[in-house]
């Protein structure tokens, strides 16, 4: 199984661009979204929160219909001093 993907692009004219990548980004309501393959079949999608952040990003995934769903980007308050008085550190095998 390849971890390629292939993605389709459409401008407003319905002109289509073809291409492929092992992940990609986009930047909606301020944030980097990111997809990507897992090797397994399945898609992960990440928020990118950078250092300093004053709020998390949550992805939320509700159905609506046979073959749609619905992703909507929620912002929660980040709490900065939370980790460090459970005593996690963050580290690169963390997962966070």
């Amino acid at each position: 199984m390849s971890d390629a993907l292939r993605l389709i692009l459409e401008d407003t004219d319905g002109t289509q661009l073809e291409t492929s990548c092992t992940r990609f980004c986009v930047v909606w309501q301020g944030k980097e979204v990111w997809i990507q393959h897992d090797g397994r079949g399945q898609l992960l999608i990440g928020v990118d929160v950078e250092e300093g952040d004053a709020e998390y990003a949550n992805l939320l995934l509700r159905p609506l219909a046979t073959n749609l769903v619905s992703l909507q980007l929620e912002m929660e308050p980040a709490d900065a001093g939370a980790d460090e008085e459970d005593g996690h550190v963050h580290g690169p095998d963390c997962n966070h």
